[in-house]
């Protein structure tokens, strides 16, 4: 169905702050059925499993040593103070609430999507009902038993406004509606073992979101603990209880840091150390050489400049995965008349050397990108190659397009770095150079803070900007429906044209392009409902090439996943994961 919740980028990602917005962010790993209209998972040996007081200080890191007795210490760039992963779309906060809480099914470890047993130990989806068989002998930190009815409170607070202790429009993130809200029809949780979810339509990612953190399973007598209202409901999110791996202990907001311990009774492997503290170093060149120093044991979110610095240290160790997420450049097609040419969209695209934005700007540490959907997820199209840099063409087609004397636009972009553009600013001047050589004059517009900055392309108010994703769910769908599809009733996308307006009905923002093709609108819309993996995939490789040929972004990289650790952490104990995580329930210092 189409939501009368229209979801925004704003939604999704204000509350992450300058963070890298990871949302535990996926790719897909053909873990989705047998060609036919079932979807199914079952519990297996799993070699690296999930789960997703006072004042701290720096002798929170250790020499290692190994053990229970030992704290392992992750460096990272903010620190919110809320960890109800109910209320936030952050990245940063994702890493805790991963070690806090476990999901019904998980991605497992260093796989990049695929699907393993959580606390469903069994679960299919077969037309409009998941059936999903629960994990027996579970317990939250706090004592009380796992049961269906978890689930189901969970579920309700989420989404249910008719639930007493619905946690309210105004504190729920935007993933209540995109994770649950918008498919879930019912929740039988009559049965304590067995869940039976009836969906609103058919919809093929479904088992896939309830990997995703924002689906973790709270506890239904902590939700139903504390007053009936959405204000009470917000304080859970600093006294967070779940069935992973790691127990809440402190929350220390003065230093910036947040401090777990062991949870003795978790249901999957591990945990291998008696402590985890996240500790907060803003600078990327403090926090790698926390790292390199060994006061911290991991860290990630660094620049190029910082992956080097951990790849060329005797005592750091740089981790490297391929990522599933994309970068990109939108041509805002509401705001500037030339880009709704797609004649002028592709002379851009040619004119933006991004090969050399990813090698010297980056590093090396991405690739160019080629299509919306990155490699490693179904559907991405082999055939497809990114775009060379030919000026002279382009040249030729801004003449053709009526463009040949130039025009001026503004390119918005943000300041610090994240994963699919860790340097933005030198990427813009990249960007303003290479398209002054075919005679267009850019203005770049430099935010500093990132919230701000979400705020303006939510609005429309860029003729171009930055931006890029980290799938939440491994799905391809997350990438070509969450992106490029405007969310709006095809007739509403007048005939003449491909564009739609940022105020038109349904719109969603996170397709800051304005880019309505109908025709590339009906394929991802039909993949959604399509359950075999042979026909989706099919389907996504045509929505691929119509996006690369229509050019509503300038494809700009594909990122790897990097961390950088310590010689402290033992050899293979923690796993990179492109989707997930961070999995520190098997972590071991040494």
């Amino acid at each position: 169905m189409q939501s009368d919740d229209p979801l925004g980028r704003r939604d999704f990602l204000k509350t992450a702050g300058g963070a890298a917005v990871t949302v535990t962010l996926a790719g897909c790993a053909g873990d989705g059925g047998d060609g036919g209209g079932e979807q199914t998972g079952t519990d297996t040996e799993a070699d690296d499993g999930d789960g997703g007081g006072g004042e701290m200080t720096e002798e929170d890191g250790g020499d290692g040593g190994g053990g229970q007795g030992q704290t392992l210490v992750y460096a990272r760039g903010d620190h919110p103070e809320n960890y109800d992963p109910q209320q936030t779309t952050s990245g940063e906060v994702a890493k805790v609430t991963n070690q806090l809480f476990d999901t019904l099914i998980q991605f497992a470890a260093g796989s990049g999507g695929q699907l393993e047993a959580g606390l469903a130990t069994d679960y299919s989806l077969d037309g409009q009902t998941a059936t999903l068989t629960l994990r027996e002998g579970v317990t939250f930190h706090s004592g009380e038993e796992f049961t269906a009815a978890d689930f189901k409170a969970t579920f309700q607070r989420f989404t249910d406004s008719e639930y007493d202790y619905y946690l309210g429009d105004a504190n729920r993130s935007g993933y209540g509606p995109f994770t649950l809200g918008n498919w879930i029809e019912s929740v039988d949780a009559s049965e304590e073992y067995q869940l039976e979810i009836q969906l609103s339509q058919r919809y093929a990612p479904f088992l896939r979101n309830l990997a995703m953190f924002a689906a973790a399973v709270l506890s239904k007598a902590q939700i139903e603990s504390v007053e009936a209202n959405p204000d009470a409901q917000v304080t859970l999110g600093t006294e967070p209880v779940g069935t992973g791996p790691f127990a809440f202990d402190t929350l220390d907001n003065p230093n910036d840091r947040i401090r777990l311990t062991a949870n003795d009774d978790f249901w999957g492997p591990g945990p291998n150390v008696g402590e985890v503290v996240f500790k907060t170093i803003t600078e990327n060149s403090t926090r790698v050489q926390d790292v390199i120093n060994g006061a911290s044991h991991i860290t990630d979110n660094l620049d190029s400049d910082g992956f080097k610095r951990a790849d060329s240290s005797d005592t750091a160790t740089l981790l490297r995965k391929n990522g599933i997420n994309v970068g990109y450049m939108a041509m805002n097609m509401e705001r500037m008349e030339p880009f709704r040419d797609r004649r002028v969209r592709r002379a851009v695209s040619l004119a933006v050397n991004t090969e050399a934005i990813v090698n010297q700007i980056y590093q090396g540490f991405a690739t160019q990108a080629s299509q919306p959907l990155p490699p490693d997820v179904t559907g991405h199209n082999e055939d497809i190659d990114p775009y060379p840099t030919d000026k002279e063409e382009a040249q030729s087609l801004l003449e053709a397009a009526g463009y040949g004397d130039g025009f001026e636009f503004e390119l918005a972009t943000f300041s610090n770095p994240r994963g699919y553009n860790p340097s933005p600013v030198q990427t813009a001047n990249q960007v303003r150079s290479d398209l002054e050589e075919i005679g267009l004059s850019v203005n770049i517009n430099q935010f500093s803070d990132f919230g701000p900055y979400l705020d303006y392309t939510d609005q429309g108010k860029h003729d171009a900007c930055f931006l890029g994703w980290y799938t939440d769910n491994a799905d391809p769908d997350n990438f070509l429906y969450v992106l490029l599809d405007p969310k709006v009733d095809m007739e509403q996308v007048p005939d003449d044209q491909d564009w739609v307006s940022f105020d038109t009905e349904g719109y969603s923002t996170l397709n800051v392009s304005a880019w309505a093709n109908t025709e590339y609108m009906q394929i991802v819309r039909e993949a959604q409902a399509t359950y075999d993996e042979g026909e989706r995939e099919q389907m996504y490789m045509e929505a691929n090439q119509i996006a690369h040929d229509e050019a509503p972004w300038v494809f700009v990289d594909y990122a790897e996943t990097l961390r950088a650790i310590n010689e402290a952490v033992a050899e293979d104990s923690y796993t990179v994961s492109s989707v997930g995580g961070p999995y520190l329930n098997t972590v071991e210092l040494q």
